[in-house]
């Protein structure tokens, strides 16, 4: 995170981060916070197999991924998985049918920058199995997988690796 020199108040080369969340400027007291962002990540299943999808995009090109995203401003995480389910796999969802699981916490670095994310994870069930057409410039392709071949190495995420070692033992 040590990025960021500037102070975007004084435009002096002053900023210091705290290593954690912060940066501050020693010249005009501007305090900077690297607050925590919100995220959705949707297991959706049926019966014992998931649809995960392959990232076509760093970070994490060629991993396996839950479908999900960035809680938008003024967006509850389940408008968010409404919206992301829909942005990358023209799936339409009601959301009542949503089942939230847990939330972890998790880093998505992204062009030299940490990003805390907390990770809301939520299940949402299919009656069918279905295929949908891609976009590709996010997600190289979409893959039924039965829970029992998940192979954890395959995922993106630390938060998704640590959420499916847990819910692989309550299936």
């Amino acid at each position: 995170m040590k990025i960021l020199k500037y102070c975007p108040n004084c435009g002096k080369e002053s900023l210091n981060w705290d290593g954690e969340k912060k940066w501050s400027c020693p010249n005009c007291n501007f305090t900077l916070y690297n607050n925590v962002a919100g995220a959705v990540a949707v297991v959706i299943r049926h019966q014992d197999e998931i649809y995960l999808t392959r990232r076509n995009r760093d970070p994490k090109k060629g991993k396996l991924d839950l479908a999900g995203g960035f809680v938008d401003p003024k967006e509850s995480a389940e408008e968010t998985c409404k919206r992301e389910l829909s942005e990358e796999l023209q799936l339409e969802v009601d959301v009542s049918n949503l089942k939230y699981l847990t939330s972890l916490p998790n880093v998505y670095q992204y062009k030299e920058i940490d990003y805390n994310t907390i990770d809301l994870f939520y299940e949402y069930n299919v009656q069918e199995k279905f295929e949908v057409s891609l976009e590709l410039s996010e997600i190289s392709e979409a893959v039924w997988i039965p829970l029992q071949k998940l192979e954890l190495e395959e995922l993106a995420f630390d938060s998704q690796k640590k959420f499916f070692k847990e819910y692989l033992k309550n299936i």
